[in-house]
Parts: C-alpha cells; sequence; structure tokens
C-alpha cells in the first residue's frame, strides 16, 4: 500500500504514524493488487475531538472513514471497523450482483482556499445503473451521487432520502 499522511494542526508522531499504517496495512488481504492501493491519512484536533479521516484508493472504488474521539488511537481502530464494514459490505454486493459492477476512478481532488468553496471534485462520469451508483454512494458514505445513466444517457444525482430510502435526480 501506498501511504499520504498528514496532520492538520495536529504533529503526526512516529508512534501514531506506525499504528495508523500497521491497522491499514492488514486491510491488504482484500486487494488483489495491494501494492496499487493508495491510503490518505489525515490526522486533525478540533477541541477536544481528535479526528482521523482515512480514504483508500482500491482503484475501481474508494473507500472511506472519518471518525472523531477522545483518543487518537481509539479513533484509528474505529475508523478501520469502518472501512472494513464497508469492504465486507461491498464484497458481499459484488458477489450477489448478476451481471457485475462497473466502478468509476475517481480523479485526485483539487482543493482550493476561497470564501465560498471549500473544496473543489473532478469525477468521472462512467456509464451505470442506479444500483451501482447507490451502492458506490453507500461505499463512500455519502449522501448524494452523481452518475450517467447508462440506460438514457442523462447525468443524474443518486441520494439518499431523509426517510432512509433513495431518490433519483434526472436531467433533461
Amino acid at each position: 500500500m501506498n501511504f499520504s499522511i498528514r496532520g492538520d494542526k495536529f504533529e503526526v508522531t512516529d508512534a501514531i504514524r506506525d499504528y495508523a499504517k500497521d491497522k491499514v496495512s492488514k486491510m491488504e488481504k482484500y486487494f488483489d493488487n495491494p501494492e496499487k492501493v493508495n491510503t490518505k491519512i489525515l490526522f486533525s484536533v478540533k477541541g477536544r475531538e481528535q479526528r482521523v479521516e482515512i480514504t483508500i484508493n482500491g482503484g475501481h472504488f474508494d473507500l472511506r472513514a472519518e471518525v472523531s474521539h477522545s483518543d487518537m488511537y481509539a479513533a484509528i481502530d474505529l475508523a478501520i471497523d469502518k472501512l472494513e464494514g464497508q469492504m465486507r459490505k461491498f464484497k458481499t454486493k459484488l458477489m450477489n450482483h448478476d451481471k457485475g459492477f462497473v466502478f468509476e476512478d475517481f480523479g485526485p481532488e483539487i482543493e482550493e482556499v476561497t470564501e465560498e468553496i471549500a473544496k473543489r471534485k473532478k469525477v468521472f462520469l462512467k456509464p451505470m445503473d442506479e444500483e451501482e451508483a447507490i451502492t458506490q454512494m453507500e461505499m463512500l458514505g455519502h449522501t448524494f451521487f452523481i452518475f450517467k445513466n447508462e440506460d438514457t444517457n442523462a447525468v443524474c444525482v443518486a441520494y439518499k432520502r431523509l426517510d432512509g430510502r433513495y431518490g433519483i435526480i434526472e436531467t433533461e
């Protein structure tokens, strides 16, 4: 696995760095080519809460967990639990899906510092069906997902409704 580890207003000690790398490295068993997997770990502190954000790019999908806790080591453990849960859910859906998934590779995130826009992200829209888009959204831990509908070729947004069900917004 390739690691990018940094702290935001937080000095990452060797002990925390080694602990995080060791924990994340145990997820190599889920990947066919772990040497091609990129992992970003961001540590930060907000008030009394210590936060870790771990993003794993597996090539065709991303896993992401963000956890706050009073103890950084506990936050790392909880984030790894979330990531493993996402991976198990992904593997189960992949095995149960009769025609296979087509996951889009996300381009690099572009962060800009402006007064209005906190973050900008470019995505490549691969055609997929609604079920695949919802699965990708859940794996990323997001409340919405932009995709190109493979049947209509329209750009669509899948989103999670407040009642727990899903919605699709289609463009004309």
